[in-house]
């Protein structure tokens, strides 16, 4: 595919996945949301979409599907079409219940009488957790054994979405955490180009060497967005920790590094951000940030504004994998997903399997890589579809980059995660403005969770 027509297909898989924040807006736009184009919003609408019929001939199966923004997604069409070609017995039926209440619409139809889906979409860890606690989706684990599937190449995601230690869902989309870069900062200050394995301590380095304060060129080292998972997220990147731990004590490290930083004019003041509310797309346009830790969402973003002449002062960027602790294994990073789950009334739940089995497996991430999407799977192969698109960057590092070693979700399953996600964010804001100390905004996140979970 030629490089121009990869990006066109990119830049529309960005539209659709320009993606609403999770866990009450404060987190990164993440791959499965597509709230901001949603043209379908009651559920009569929904109900009716439910209702188109997919012609099957005779002796074919077919699959009901349940997806979002069906004509907004490049990537269902050339999944459908791959699968159904080497599988001519089935059909596979979309059912486009929107974007806007996708999750809730999804969960009213499955614990009802009247759905017959075989396959759904599941958008997010907490729809999910509610699916699974409802009793309306199938264990998968058996599927799994049967057919040997490697879990190894979902690079931990899959154990982080186990309840009870079984299987519900399979990812086949996830974004996850990067650090761009912009070149001009960094040449400007005769300083080497961020690599892809530095601690936290070299990276606080390296910011500090690109930090101009003299007036009028002010030129800050690194950025940071005011969602939470900007901040608390380093800390969970040892493999040791989660953020529904109900101890965080070992968020203490990275909140002492990032206001340290901020008091030496490093990083721009928080408060300031959160009053202006400056867009982080914003702010690395201006052409004076050094580092920004962001999602892979906003790779196509940036290129597609830098194209179209939109940003002309970070056009000259790259991307490396994000720091990490003294000791962890470069490209550990944060990760968003989007999987499939067999309802537990599919009437075709083999057939539903062997579609998923697809859809999740290198043949399906290869597809959707095609289509500018970051797949669940990436293989160096599939890296090489992506930094192929026409303004990413060249250098080998910037596709090295691309290759994770270990995914952690930024909100793990827990039937608790929604007052969870409260109280971390009114803490992270208590103790980036000021309102309270580090020690006292951590025993404040410490004595409410372990209040909500019971402890």
């Amino acid at each position: 595919m030629k490089k121009k027509s990869i990006l066109s297909l990119m830049l529309a898989a960005s539209m659709v996945g320009s993606l609403a924040g999770c866990g009450g807006g404060t987190k990164a736009p993440a791959s499965n949301d597509t709230t901001a184009v949603s043209t379908s919003g009651t559920a009569d609408t929904q109900a009716a979409k439910a209702e188109s019929k997919t012609e099957a001939k005779e002796g074919q199966t077919v699959l009901k599907w349940s997806i979002w923004d069906k004509d907004l997604t490049p990537y269902y069409v050339p999944l459908i079409d791959a699968y159904e070609a080497a599988n001519p017995d089935i059909k596979i039926e979309m059912v486009d219940l929107g974007s806007s209440d996708y999750q809730t619409v999804l969960g009213t139809q499955l614990t009802g009488n009247g759905s017959d889906f075989d396959v759904v979409t599941v958008k997010d860890v907490p729809g999910y957790t509610t699916l699974v606690n409802k009793g309306t989706l199938e264990p998968l684990d058996s599927y799994i054994e049967k057919d040997g599937v490697d879990l190894d190449a979902f690079k931990g995601l899959t154990d982080q979405i186990k309840v009870n230690d079984s299987l519900y869902e399979l990812p086949f989309r996830s974004d996850f955490w990067v650090l761009y870069y912009n070149k001009d900062v960094f040449d400007n200050a005769g300083v080497p180009y961020p690599t892809n394995d530095m601690t936290f301590e070299q990276y606080d380095e390296l910011a500090r060497k690109i930090t101009n304060d003299q007036p009028g060129s002010e030129v800050f080292g690194a950025h940071y967005h005011t969602w939470r998972s900007a901040v608390q997220l380093f800390g969970i990147l040892d493999g040791k920790h989660t953020i529904v731990d109900g101890e965080y004590d070992f968020l203490k490290p990275y909140y002492e590094m990032i206001l340290q930083e901020q008091e030496d004019g490093v990083c721009q003041d928080y408060a300031t951000l959160k009053t202006s509310n400056l867009h982080y797309s914003g702010a690395f346009s201006q052409g004076n940030i050094g580092m920004m830790n962001m999602g892979t969402w906003f790779i196509s973003t940036l290129i597609e504004k830098i194209n179209n002449g939109e940003y002309t002062d970070c056009a000259n960027w790259g991307i490396a994998k994000y720091p990490h602790a003294e000791g962890v294994e470069p490209g550990s990073t944060l990760a968003t997903i989007t999987a499939l789950s067999i309802p537990a009334n599919a009437p075709h739940k083999e057939e539903a399997w062997n579609f998923i089995k697809f859809v999740c497996s290198e043949e399906g991430a290869e597809i959707l890589a095609k289509t500018g999407t970051i797949p669940a799977l990436m293989t160096d192969d599939i890296a090489t579809m992506i930094s192929s698109i026409e303004g990413f960057p060249t250098e080998d590092g910037n596709k090295e980059a691309l290759q994770t070693a270990n995914l952690y979700l930024e909100m793990p399953v827990n039937a608790k995660s929604s007052e969870m996600e409260t109280i971390l964010n009114e803490a992270h804001d208590n103790i980036m403005t000021g309102n309270m100390t580090i020690d006292e905004g951590i025993a404040s996140m410490n004595e409410k969770i372990k209040a909500v979970l019971g402890q």
